[in-house]
């Protein structure tokens, strides 16, 4: 975590910002303190994006959506403003390493662990998708490792099945190395796009290695359409499994339900890797003991300031309950940009 700029704001609808998790191209992600003291993680959208009332739509219908959310794999939306001058979105928040850090630290996971996760983020899309929603970017940096299991987080290119895109079709949105052939053509996509990417997560966990390889962007993108993946090292249960993930042609691919039971029950015990729940509980202690900061100065009025518009209140008390939860428990997970 770094810690806030001075032209950054102190609140934003009433939560007190502690420190910036991280900036991409959809705008910067915020570790803060709910109006109810739990920890959360708060997603602002960058003022271009704002600028354009169909994006503001469909934030609006896909923040609403997320809060509806039940899986317990899944990080809930606790509040959003969809009509603040710049958008935002607030998450519980877990404090755990990602997938892409553990295995960047302690190499392949065994083939029993990698069945649990199988298991819990098969689930996780599973509870996605009867949202009504398609998550766009699965992939090892937007899954959190916890003590008790993983968790998916990172709605912010998620749309509604059925909805417009966030960018017209020939546009790319994703990660290269986890998107979908449809989705690296800038087609319309639906749920077994998910499970692509869920595949190539699997293959990344499994192996160590991308299943398209390395490289820049087109050239992993030209293997994901036109060239078998490289599954040399996924155990051989597995493998016929991660490869009808990885299909080319989405209709043969399984479903998540058909995955759930593939990859059988999740058990906490043991679940993680030798070496990791140290990981995990010292990242859990290190969060738990942040102060709140002083207040920044800003030079003039911020827009995120602004009392709560309706349909954040409405949000609010639709997540209270989630808020409330997260609270009482570890705090939980934070959307990556």
């Amino acid at each position: 975590m770094e810690r806030l700029l001075p032209t950054d704001p102190s609140l934003i609808g009433g939560h007190r910002l502690a420190g910036r998790l991280g900036a991409g191209g959809m705008g910067v992600v915020y570790l803060a303190r709910s109006p109810h003291g739990a920890w959360c993680a708060l997603k602002v959208i960058r003022e271009e994006y704002a600028d354009d009332p169909g994006f503001r739509a469909r934030f609006r219908r896909e923040a609403e959506l997320a809060s509806r959310l039940t899986s317990r794999w899944t990080v809930p939306v606790v509040a959003a403003d969809a009509d603040a001058r710049s958008p935002w979105l607030a998450t519980a928040y877990v404090p755990g390493p990602s997938l892409a850090e553990a295995v960047a630290l302690r190499g392949p996971w065994p083939e029993a662990q990698l069945r649990g996760l199988g298991a819990v983020l098969a689930e996780a899309l599973d509870g996605v998708h009867a949202a009504g929603l398609v998550h766009r970017d699965v992939k090892p940096a937007n899954v959190l490792l916890a003590a008790d299991g993983p968790r998916m987080i990172d709605f912010g290119i998620a749309r509604a099945v059925g909805a417009t895109a966030l960018t017209t079709d020939g546009s790319v949105v994703g990660s290269p190395g986890y998107l979908s052939p449809e989705q690296a053509r800038g087609h319309t996509v639906g749920p077994p796009s998910d499970v692509f990417s869920l595949g190539c997560v699997l293959a990344r966990t499994a192996t160590g290695r991308p299943p398209f390889g390395t490289g820049g962007a087109a050239a992993v993108l030209y293997r994901t359409v036109g060239e078998e993946p490289d599954l040399d090292g996924v155990p051989e249960s597995l493998a016929r499994t991660v490869r009808r993930c990885l299909a080319k042609e989405p209709e043969r691919r399984p479903g998540t339900r058909e995955l759930r039971d593939v990859f059988g029950e999740f058990t906490v015990d043991e679940w993680l890797p030798e070496g990791l729940p140290a990981l995990v509980a010292a990242r859990a202690a290190r969060v738990l003991d942040l102060p709140v900061p002083d207040p920044t100065v800003l030079a003039g009025p911020t827009p995120v300031d602004a009392p709560p518009s309706p349909a954040r209140r409405r949000l609010l008390v639709a997540g209270a309950a989630l808020g409330a939860t997260a609270a009482a428990g570890a705090p939980s997970a934070a959307p990556a940009t």
